[in-house]
């Protein structure tokens, strides 16, 4: 879409150069909001130090040492220094586990959010620009998906096709791409009666050149936005099949298994679910917080 004297918003309305350059003037003051900045400031920890676990972490995480177990945190009596968080029931030191976790959570999270996306935006992008029965088509579908508690169709799926890293990437990618479908569908269908789109047909412009050069760059700002509030829900997600025992299995350390095998010893051992669950905690916290004021900075309305 070729712009000159004026800029378009993410819901269609044309904005001047004033307005275009006050909405970019909202970078800065997201950057010095301080609950934005705290949580980009962990978010960026959790993900240098899922990136380096190799390097960083004092113990490998599969390494037991049964004259070492229950091992409390270093600031307890007891402790000791080359554990900082403690270790398990079978020598495992806690942190070691805890960094590597977040790993598969980033991973995870991540790779189903994608998957999500190329889903749910190319179904919503046809169902609005298409309308008639190919619109009833995928919004039926859309409601079948939405009818079902994401989680139990996630546990069921992963159940049936047995624990592991892929399978969990595609259960939770393929059960949330119908939030990504509504609100593109719902933005087409504002946009495409606007008169830029009018003006690209009048051009002679193709159905997919509309809709890849003229109506996806309009619905960005809110897939963005969907995106990272995805990324948090597949983490959160992951956790819950992994607690369960359905999730990428005993191959690697995840947040929910930690979870899972120290709740049984939280009255000898409170650090063992505590930790990963701080872990979680902080993590989603940190890219809802990112994810709510992204919205807030990329919103023209506002």
């Amino acid at each position: 879409m070729m712009l000159s004297a004026t800029a378009t918003a993410a819901n269609g309305v044309a904005l001047t150069p004033r307005e275009a350059l006050r909405l970019g003037r909202r970078w800065p003051k997201l950057a010095r909001n301080a609950v934005a900045l705290a949580g980009a400031v962990i978010l960026l920890i959790v993900v240098a130090a899922a990136a380096l676990a190799p390097h960083v972490v004092p113990h490998e995480p599969g390494r037991q040492s049964l004259v070492r177990r229950f091992v409390p945190p270093v600031w307890s009596p007891g402790g000791r220094a080359e554990h900082v968080l403690g270790t398990d029931q079978i020598g495992r030191d806690v942190l070691s586990r805890i960094v590597h976790g977040a790993r598969i959570s980033l991973v995870v999270g991540v790779a189903a959010m994608l998957l999500s996306t190329t889903v749910g935006v190319a179904l919503g992008l046809t169902s609005g620009f298409a309308g008639g029965r190919v619109d009833t088509a995928i919004m039926t579908g859309v409601d079948i998906m939405l009818s079902f508690p994401p989680l139990l169709l996630a546990l069921a799926f992963a159940a049936s096709l047995g624990p592991s890293l892929l399978t969990v990437i595609l259960v939770l990618g393929f059960t949330g791409w119908e939030r990504y479908a509504r609100v593109v569908r719902a933005e087409v269908l504002a946009l495409r009666g606007q008169s830029f789109v009018e003006a690209a047909r009048a051009s002679g412009a193709g159905a997919g050149r509309i809709v890849l050069r003229h109506l996806l760059p309009n619905t960005a700002s809110s897939i963005i936005v969907l995106s990272t509030f995805q990324v948090a829900q597949a983490i959160l997600q992951e956790a819950a099949l992994s607690f369960l025992g359905v999730g990428s299995g005993s191959a690697h350390p995840t947040w929910g298994q930690m979870i899972a095998t120290g709740r049984d010893a939280v009255t000898v051992a409170w650090w063992l679910p505590t930790f990963p669950g701080l872990a979680i905690l902080l993590t989603v916290l940190s890219i809802n917080l990112v994810g709510d004021r992204l919205r807030d900075a990329l919103d023209p309305k506002t």
